[in-house]
């Protein structure tokens, strides 16, 4: 057996599965009761910071998913290192939590490798320090347990979108229900991420939430996969922009019709540095519907 381990619990999310479950429990009762998807959830958006910071907005994501429980997530994920270049499926057979391991689908795996040929890897490394996917991974085995997951990372590049697409096509060939999810944080303003175009104080917030965000939000919500991609490009409005182009593009091909948004706020919202705006990030929960 090869495990991924859990590099960042205790830093992004709790240690224990106790203080884990407690956290979990802490983030559902935080989404807004009007966060609901309002149709069959095929896949969706979730944030990926530290839980204290996006969690609730993940929990709405979750949430929504409703039953029946999916058989396995696929999960694109972020790439923060400049070094990974190109698309990498874990390759390893579980992945640690503080629930317990959380298998990977090999079955699944082998088939979209069979799909896509050489232009995916199978590679450890592109895994072993990014958080995107870790963090998701402890919502899963307490909200959904005994499902699998499909890791992916996926950098912004266009064939964000010909892989999501390839991906799509091999899951609307499986009987049992997979779910796909696409990980990414939106504008990251301020001095501390150099990207202020409007300086700091409550005008920054509002241009970074409502017209920097939202750009991006709506290219998703248009199901636009490749548009998501050029925004993202061109504004510095995602740090995912390939995972979301990735999962927005596989759910159109698993038959995705519309898109809603849950959840959309930023980190000043939630657990401001002090009362003037001026370093923050965005998060959003969104779902793929058919």
């Amino acid at each position: 057996m090869k495990v991924r381990a859990a590099g960042h619990a205790g830093f992004f999310y709790p240690r224990t599965s106790r203080a884990c479950a407690a956290l979990i429990d802490e983030c559902l009762a935080a989404v807004p009761e009007e966060a609901e998807p309002g149709g069959e959830v095929l896949g969706g958006i979730v944030p990926h910071a530290g839980w204290v910071y996006s969690g609730a907005v993940a929990a709405a994501t979750f949430r929504a998913v409703g039953e029946p429980a999916p058989r396995t997530f696929v999960l694109f994920g972020a790439v923060h290192d400049a070094f990974i270049t190109g698309p990498a499926l874990s390759p390893d057979d579980a992945w640690e939590t503080p629930f317990g391991e959380v298998a990977v689908d090999r079955e699944l795996a082998a088939r979209v490798l069979a799909e896509v040929g050489p232009r995916l890897a199978e590679d450890r490394a592109a895994h072993r320090r990014e958080h995107s996917l870790e963090v998701q991974v402890p919502f899963l085995a307490r909200l959904f347990p005994g499902a699998r997951i499909l890791p992916v990372a996926m950098p912004p590049g266009p064939e964000a979108v010909e892989l999501g697409e390839a991906v799509g096509r091999v899951l609307a060939r499986e009987e049992d229900r997979i779910v796909v999810l696409g990980s990414t944080d939106l504008t990251h303003y301020g001095p501390r991420y150099g990207h202020m175009p409007r300086g700091t104080g409550p005008e920054a917030h509002r241009y970074a939430k409502e017209v920097s965000d939202r750009s991006f939000l709506d290219r998703l919500l248009a199901l636009d996969a490749a548009g998501a991609l050029e925004d993202a490009r061109r504004k510095r409005n995602a740090c995912g922009a390939g995972a979301a182009a990735a999962a927005a593009a596989a759910c159109r091909a698993l038959g995705a019709s519309r898109a809603r948004l849950l959840v959309h706020v930023t980190s000043h919202e939630v657990r401001p540095q002090g009362s003037v705006p001026s370093d923050f990030v965005g998060y959003a929960s969104l779902v793929f519907l058919r």
